[in-house]
């Protein structure tokens, strides 16, 4: 089993990713949830979506907190022949997703701060493993297929294995900016996020076992124990090859005419010696009457013919005894644990185009975020985490459009988000590290968000978007890989008070399953077929303290 399969494979638990890019987190709101387009927002969630537009606000103290409920499974089906049951399903569980918001407007000037999950923050989890870590594993049985012919009863007919990973994974975001006014139709904004990372990782190997003749044994015992039987057939076979310098000895001394029995008789061998004689004849092909009639000059002839044969299997034998030694290593259990840590800082900028009143022109662009995690290890019986080392975890700059319509009825905003993911290395394939994982063609998001007023203090919502993160079939593996996908969302806005404002909302995402071939060296080519699920449930109260 490589290293390098579980070591790329743990990496890509990182991006643990619900709506946005390959690991940006757009879903900050529960106004985003309930509208799905919040690009020229000029309400207390401006602040990650259009914070230039935060000018719009009424002067005084802002706040708002959301929490999301986020429930995401992610099936994968291969058709890799040797696996017992090519069917997997992790399970991305985020029980709170928490965003804040604060806003204070002055005049011109906006100053804001928001905290919130800015890529990841949640676990995921896959009772099964994944096809990446079993694989490796299938190839045992068919590897010792060569047992049968040393013996009918070491047939090695399948395997199993329990195989468990978990993974968290949160990077928060946390932004400080400030917007100013130009004037009555353009306002901007600069401000910056700063990135606590953290990435956790727990991995077992445990109780592979071999099926021989029905039966389950342990791997490595199982293994230990028949190295040491060919060890001894090796040594054997070495035995009968050096046969003819055994005996020469004898045929100098005069012996040759001599049957092994009259050999025995005069004490010249023992009844051990004998048998050792008789059995590599018994191998080359005599029966025990021929054997019998022979004398040593003739069996010296037999065993100088047939040493060369016995000298192949002595090698053959004793590099399958090794090999089964190593293969028991490999086979015993394994675990890891380890956590990642780093920072990094996201510079942002901004602007704000109202040219009447009713219409919002809004632009954000954030920069690529340069991050590096350190290993924090505990555990890591396969080397994969080396205490202190680091890992490059960039975040890809985020070109975000909106445009918003608004009426006393009816509310409309279109938005669009370009992610620079062609500008981030994204590191080796784990089904083959020779292959860089590719992208096609930068990121986009398109939605497209209505609100209807339907009273002075309540509206609700409904909206869409899809989005196309432009991976080539390089990037994809079964531990990660993006779908296209189509997202659907609605909810309510209750206005409490003047002051206070509850939103809640629900959304669904639909995924377009993506089919993948991969080609093993051993077996050629594969198919596996991936597709996702995410519902997201979001509530949230905005509060105002207006001068």
């Amino acid at each position: 089993m490589k290293k390098s399969i579980l070591f790329a494979a743990f990496l890509m638990l990182a991006p643990l990713v619900y709506a946005g890019g390959l690991l940006t987190n757009t879903n900050q709101s529960a106004q985003f949830i309930r509208m799905m387009s919040r690009n020229a927002s000029l309400d207390i969630d401006a602040v990650y979506f259009n914070p230039a537009g935060l000018i719009k606000l009424d002067d005084g103290w802002h706040f708002a907190a959301y929490t999301q409920t986020i429930l995401q499974t992610k099936p994968v089906d291969s058709d890799f022949p040797l696996l017992n049951d090519g069917y997997y399903e992790g399970v991305v569980t985020v029980p709170v997703f928490p965003t804040a918001f604060a806003v204070y407007k002055m005049d011109d000037w906006a100053f804001s701060l928001g905290i919130g999950p800015n890529a990841g923050g949640g676990s995921a989890s896959y009772e099964r493993g994944l096809p990446s870590f079993e694989i490796p594993i299938t190839k045992v049985v068919p590897g010792l297929a060569g047992l049968r012919q040393i013996n009918p009863a070491l047939n090695v007919t399948g395997y199993s294995a329990d195989l468990s990973f978990e993974g968290s994974s949160v990077f928060w975001g946390i932004q400080l900016g400030a917007t100013y006014q130009v004037n009555d139709i353009f306002s901007v904004y600069g401000g910056v996020r700063y990135l606590p990372a953290k990435n956790t990782y727990y991995g077992t190997i445990q109780n592979i076992q071999l099926n021989v003749g029905g039966e389950y044994y342990p791997a490595p015992a199982w293994l230990t124990e028949v190295s040491t039987t060919v060890s001894g057939l090796a040594a054997q076979a070495t035995a009968a090859a050096n046969m003819p310098q055994t005996l020469q000895p004898f045929i100098d001394g005069g012996a040759g005419g001599f049957t092994l029995a009259q050999l025995e008789g005069g004490g010249f061998i023992n009844a051990a010696q004998r048998a050792g004689i008789e059995g590599g004849l018994v191998i080359i092909g005599l029966s025990q009457q021929e054997i019998n009639a022979m004398n040593l000059n003739t069996i010296h002839g037999a065993y100088e013919q047939a040493s060369p044969v016995f000298q192949q299997q002595a090698t053959l034998l004793s590099n399958t005894s090794v090999s089964l030694s190593n293969t028991a290593d490999r086979m015993g259990d394994k675990e890891v644990d380890t956590e990642q840590t780093g920072t990094g800082f996201t510079p942002m900028i901004g602007i704000n185009f109202s040219p009447a009143d009713n219409l919002n022109i809004a632009l954000k662009y954030e920069m690529k975020t340069t991050l590096a995690l350190t290993n924090n290890t505990t555990v890591d019986d396969m080397g994969l985490f080396p205490d202190g080392s680091t890992a490059n975890n960039d975040i890809p700059a985020l070109l975000a459009a909106g445009v918003g319509y608004q009426t006393d009825l009816i509310e409309a905003q279109l938005s669009y988000n370009m992610y620079f993911n062609k500008g981030v290395e994204w590191g080796p394939n784990i089904r083959d590290m020779s292959i860089k994982r590719e992208i096609d063609k930068n990121g986009m998001e398109i939605a497209l968000g209505l609100q209807f007023n339907v009273l002075d203090n309540f509206a609700f919502s409904i909206g869409g978007m899809y989005g196309d993160q432009g991976v080539a079939e390089s990037y994809q593996s079964d531990f990660s890989y993006s779908n296209p996908s189509f997202t659907a969302g609605a909810g309510v806005e209750w206005k409490l008070t003047d002051a206070l404002t509850l939103d809640a909302g629900a959304s669904n995402t639909f995924y377009q399953d993506q089919t993948v071939t991969f080609n093993d060296p051993d077996l050629g080519s594969y198919k596996e077929n991936y597709t996702k699920t995410t519902i997201n449930f979001a509530v949230g109260l905005s509060y105002a303290l207006f001068r």
